[in-house]
């Protein structure tokens, strides 16, 4: 059992101050209507490497080259003046250092979902930046027992997606390592997608005051290519070739149906929906370190009638997501239509009658290269989530599997435990 002990808090500021002309920064239409959440990620990191490097110097070591990081990534120092842009003041971003009483080893070989949030320095879910008074980043850096480290970051869903994090993390890690070559991010998203006055469009967090359970599901190179194999193969099944994400996605999209049709309120359809990054999909492409909310969602849509195969949700699902083009992104760009589906799928969603599930895939993020100057991450996690039907994809440290993070009514994820193809796949569930 780990305790983490909480040593101080501060707030770290960009080591040069942002220019004049620079202090505005507008938001774009997608940053005004991302949830007003904070993204979480934690790297753990062994104590291996680098183990002659006392903790008072690592301790310089990161607050200095986070400071250096942040003059580039000036944003990320100011709070959210209005919904249409941010006062990049350089008020700073707030960053704490932990003690945990425990083992790194211990945490990372059998890991407790329910306990990871102790390694966090706020609560992602419930706080808001949207009021512009907390910070738009807070950092937290765990030191072990032993001599490891657990660095988390949790950053504002205003301002950032899951890529921009990483990026960050990244750029921020380099820093501290030394590295000549650096990325410079780009921070022009409102001239892609201006803000637009929202006409009463308020987003919502998502969260739900039901009792919500997540589970960790792993699946190693060979599961996954049983998985592969039984989805190209089975009936209804247009794809031949689907990818690993495709094929978890369906594949526990499916059981999610399986488990709404086992409760006594009936269903009229089950909506899987994907987020999609836009960056390589935007005519000309945006670069990987563009920052800003830079995706949106693939909507798959299946009816209740009848016995719904893998085959047919996989086909879907591949469909939905290649319909998010350069042409989807130039209606999104010029329209006002997206603001009605989107109140439309609130709509939808509160009236019970149609079963939602929601995957975000992060299997593509580079978070196994954040190299500090100690060796790469031995694992990188989020943590549980709030939210009901929410799936969160990562890659395995080796990079050849996948974690799916499932999160569930604690009933509904009961029945899911059940299942006689989930257990047949042998995916283990770690979480106490």
């Amino acid at each position: 059992m780990s305790h983490v002990e909480v040593i101080s808090r501060e707030m770290i500021k960009p080591s040069s101050p942002t220019p004049q002309n620079l202090r505005n920064h507008k938001l774009s239409f997608l940053d005004q209507i991302a949830p007003p959440v904070y993204i979480p990620l934690i790297f753990f990191y062994h104590p291996e490497l680098g183990y002659d490097i006392d903790r008072a110097q690592k301790s310089q070591l990161l607050k200095q080259s986070l400071s250096d990081t942040l003059t580039r990534f000036y944003p990320l120092s100011g709070r959210i003046k209005n919904e249409f842009c941010i006062d990049c003041n350089d008020a700073g971003v707030e960053y704490v250092e932990a003690h945990v009483h425990a083992q790194l080893s211990n945490v990372i070989e059998n890991p407790n979902i329910e306990k990871l949030k102790q390694y966090l320095p706020i609560e992602p879910y419930g706080i808001s930046a949207a009021m512009g008074r907390e910070a738009l980043l807070a950092i937290q850096i765990n030191f072990f027992d032993c001599g490891g480290l657990a660095i988390s970051l949790c950053i504002s869903h205003n301002i950032a997606d899951g890529p921009s994090l990483v990026t960050f993390t990244n750029a921020w890690a380099a820093t501290a390592r030394g590295a000549i070559e650096n990325v410079t991010p780009s921070f022009d998203l409102a001239f892609h997608f201006p803000p637009r006055e929202l006409s009463g469009f308020k987003p919502t967090t998502g969260i739900t005051t039901e009792k919500i359970v997540t589970r960790r599901f792993v699946f190693d190179k060979m599961k996954l290519a049983t998985l592969k194999d039984a989805a190209s193969s089975a009936t209804g099944s247009l794809v031949k070739d689907p990818t690993r994400v495709e094929a978890v996605s369906a594949f526990i999209w499916s059981h999610f149906i399986e488990v709404a049709k086992s409760k006594l309120a009936p269903k009229k359809a089950f909506v899987a929906i994907h987020a999609v990054n836009l960056r390589s999909r935007m005519n000309p492409p945006l670069p990987d370190h563009a920052m800003g909310n830079i995706w949106r969602i693939a909507t798959a849509l299946s009816m209740c009638e009848g016995e719904i195969g893998f085959g047919d949700l996989l086909s879907k699902l591949r469909s939905a997501i290649r319909k998010i083009d350069s042409d989807y992104v130039k209606d999104l760009q010029i329209g006002d239509g997206y603001l009605d589906f989107l109140k439309k799928r609130t709509e939808n969603y509160s009236n019970g009658e149609v079963e939602f599930c929601s995957f975000s895939s992060w299997c593509r993020f580079p978070v196994y290269e954040v190299d500090y100057g100690w060796g790469k991450p031995a694992w990188v996690c989020t943590t549980t989530l709030p939210f009901k039907n929410v799936v969160i994809l990562t890659s395995t440290s080796c990079g050849e599997g996948i974690e799916a993070w499932v999160n569930m009514l604690e009933d509904d994820m009961n029945r899911l435990e059940c299942d006689h193809l989930l257990i047949s796949l042998d995916a283990p569930k770690i979480n106490d």
